[in-house]
């Protein structure tokens, strides 16, 4: 079988995790924590309102592709104006319902032409606020991407997803021209050699959002689903290390717990990221092997990022990275 994109996530964050000096997996903690995993939240559907079918698979998958070139941003949600009850995911993904709502589809040209000052009023943001740093980001993403889409695909979305021809791998090869797909980071490893290590949480999740939006047919529908990894952001990892699967040395907590902003791309960073990747790949693999086949990496980052939701999650600081990764 052909090594993708996907297999090289799986490899590298492999090799991350063996060196990382900062992050680390309990193993013992790790097979408890399998062992007792609620397998039944396996086979819960996905239900995100966001997700729903629109008009026409063209404005369905406009919608998914438009909503998750800007599912960034975590680094700045603190100081973000939110909806009243909703995290900074949901204030952005239910501002871009009403406006789509409100005044039709999501096209090419609409996104090419984005400017900076239209985005803080789709998203409810002041112009001179702390987020105005994010929604400029949030316009370029959508210029890059309105850009490739009108160019490539004659201005269509589902052009560009059956270009996949039902990879998703090979949907990842195609976001990963625009630049704010393109998630990969340097890594040095103990013996000096630096590895390119690829993680693509948001190329990815665009394929696990299509599959939802059209119940895995047409457009939505992917060979090679069960092989996407966890969409490593910041909150699967706080998760696993509050549940003690990750343990983090002393000063990268207390950098955490200060509130420092990571960069992205430091060690402590990529580790982070990476070695949770990994850490699901083994609770994935012991379920598996005792009749859970619907232990995919997917299905187990909803059930995570899910549980983060609760107030024990919530309390706890989580690191803080200012990229247009996560």
């Amino acid at each position: 079988m052909t090594s993708t994109v996907l297999d090289d996530i799986r490899t590298r964050c492999a090799q991350v995790a063996a060196a990382a000096r900062q992050v680390h997996i309990d193993r013992d903690t790790l097979e408890r924590y399998a062992a007792s995993f609620p397998v039944e939240l396996l086979d819960a559907p996905f239900a995100d309102p966001v997700h729903e079918p629109r008009d026409n698979a063209e404005a369905t998958a406009g919608f998914v592709i438009a909503l998750d070139a800007i599912n960034f941003g975590s680094g700045w949600f603190p100081v973000l104006r939110k909806r009243p009850g909703m995290s900074g995911y949901h204030t952005v993904a239910s501002c871009l319902q009403d406006v789509v709502a409100a005044t039709g589809p999501l096209t090419g040209p609409r996104l090419r032409s984005s400017t900076p000052p239209e985005i803080c009023d789709i998203f409810g943001q002041d112009p001179d606020g702390e987020a105005a740093e994010l929604m400029g980001l949030f316009a370029t993403a959508w210029n890059d991407l309105g850009e490739l889409v009108d160019h490539r695909f004659d201005g269509s979305f589902t052009a560009m997803v059956e270009h996949a021809d039902h990879s998703a791998a090979r949907l990842v090869g195609t976001l990963d021209q625009l630049p704010f797909f393109h998630d990969r980071s340097p890594y040095e490893l103990p013996d000096g050699t630096t590895i390119d290590v690829p993680l693509y949480k948001r190329a990815q999740i665009v394929a696990g959002d299509l599959d939802r939006a059209f119940a895995g047919s047409g457009p939505g529908h992917f060979d090679d689903l069960d092989r996407l990894t966890i969409y490593a952001d910041n909150l699967v990892p706080h998760v696993l290390r509050l549940d003690g699967v990750l343990g983090f040395d002393d000063e990268l907590v207390q950098r955490i717990d200060r509130g420092d902003l990571l960069e992205s791309g430091e060690p402590a960073e990529v580790e982070i990221r990476a070695v949770a990747v990994h850490a699901v790949e083994l609770i994935g693999a012991q379920l598996r092997a005792v009749g859970h086949a619907r232990a995919t990496s997917g299905r187990l980052d909803y059930v995570l990022w899910n549980r983060g939701a609760d107030p024990r999650y919530k309390a706890s600081p989580r690191h803080r990275c200012r990229c247009v990764f996560y």
